[in-house]
C-alpha cells in the first residue's frame, strides 16, 4: 500500500530533496514502500535539468535550487500544494510517458472536482486552463494559464519529485522566472479562478482520484 504522508508548516526544500532520496534509496533496497507526501515549501525557486540562466530574471529574489528533475525553471511557496510521489515503476510500469501522463491525469481528474476543466498541451507537461474572459493569443487561440506542474525524476525506475498545484500562492512570485521556460502563457490559481478552495479540500481530491489514475499504472 501507498503511505499517505502530510506536512503541516512549511518544508524548507533542502530537507524535502534529502528526505525523497532516502526514501527512493530505501525502496530500492527493499527497506521502504511507496509514498504520496503533500507539502507547501517557503517561496522559492527549483532548476531542473533543463533550465537555462536567461529564464531566471531576478536571481536574488528568492533562493534557487538545483531540483536534478526534469523540466526548467519553477516556483514553489504558502498556498501551493506539492505533491511528492514515491512509486517503484518496477512494480508497476517502466515507462516514463505513461507515468507522466498518469500524474496529469491525476491533477485533471482531482481539478474537474471542483469544475475546473484541465488539459494537457502537446509539447508542454503539466495542467493548463482556458481563460475566455482574457484577450486571446496573437494568434486567435484562447488565452490560457498553467495551473499544475510536473517535474519527475527516476532512479532504477523509482520515481520522486511529482507535481505541484497552485492553490492560493502569490501569483507574482512568478515573475522572477520564465515558468517552465514558456513566456507566451501566465500562471493561475484555484482562488484566482474565482473558487474558495483551500489546500485540505485538495488533499482530499487528489486522494480520491489517486487508485484511478495512478494507481493503474500497470506493469
Amino acid at each position: 500500500m501507498v503511505e499517505w504522508r502530510v506536512t503541516e508548516g512549511l518544508v524548507p526544500y533542502e530537507d524535502a530533496l534529502a528526505w525523497m532520496e532516502a526514501r527512493v534509496d530505501a525502496v530500492i533496497a527493499g527497506a521502504g514502500g511507496e509514498c504520496v507526501w503533500l507539502l507547501e515549501h517557503p517561496p522559492l525557486y527549483t532548476a531542473g535539468t533543463s533550465a537555462r540562466a536567461q529564464d531566471l530574471i531576478e536571481p536574488d529574489r528568492f533562493p534557487v535550487y538545483q531540483a536534478r528533475r526534469g523540466g526548467e525553471y519553477t516556483y514553489h511557496g504558502p498556498g501551493q500544494r506539492v505533491a511528492y510521489v514515491i512509486l517503484d515503476l518496477n512494480r508497476r510500469r517502466r515507462d516514463v510517458r505513461a507515468y507522466v501522463a498518469a500524474l496529469e491525469d491525476w491533477v485533471i481528474q482531482t481539478l474537474a472536482e471542483f469544475r475546473v476543466r484541465g488539459e494537457r498541451r502537446p509539447g508542454r507537461v503539466g495542467v493548463w486552463v482556458e481563460r475566455p474572459e482574457m484577450p486571446p493569443l496573437s494568434d486567435g487561440r484562447p488565452a490560457e494559464d498553467k495551473i499544475a506542474a510536473v517535474g519527475v525524476r527516476l532512479r532504477r525506475w523509482v520515481s520522486y519529485h511529482g507535481i505541484s498545484i497552485n492553490v492560493e500562492p502569490d501569483l507574482d512570485h512568478y515573475r522572477g522566472i520564465v515558468p517552465c521556460g514558456i513566456a507566451e502563457h501566465g500562471v493561475t490559481s484555484l482562488v484566482d479562478l474565482g473558487l474558495p478552495v483551500t489546500i485540505a479540500d485538495l488533499d482530499n481530491a487528489l486522494r480520491r482520484h489517486f487508485d484511478g489514475t495512478l494507481g493503474r499504472l500497470e506493469s
